[in-house]
């Protein structure tokens, strides 16, 4: 029997001014339920930073027990750096 995955996700870093942890952006594309056009989302969360990420870097967030009040979320690796 296995256990449940977790979620992972990608995004972009849009702040790191906190220690260890990060604000990542994610965008996603849902179709509006009534008039069927696709509307761009954004979300943002906190994750658990260990790798001193950078600001604009790309990142794998991954889900993880809660750490703090708003952070679920651990950064799970770097993607691409920002230029």
């Amino acid at each position: 029997m296995e256990r449940n995955r977790r979620k992972v996700r990608s995004g972009k870093v849009i702040s790191n001014k906190m220690d260890k942890t990060v604000v990542v952006e994610i965008k996603s594309l849902v179709k509006h339920p009534l008039y069927g056009r696709i509307v761009r989302r954004t979300t943002k969360f906190k994750a658990h930073d260990e790798f001193e990420c950078g600001l604009g870097d790309t990142v794998e967030i991954m889900e993880t027990r809660p750490i703090s009040k708003d952070k679920r979320w651990r950064v799970s690796k770097i993607v691409e750096k920002a230029k």
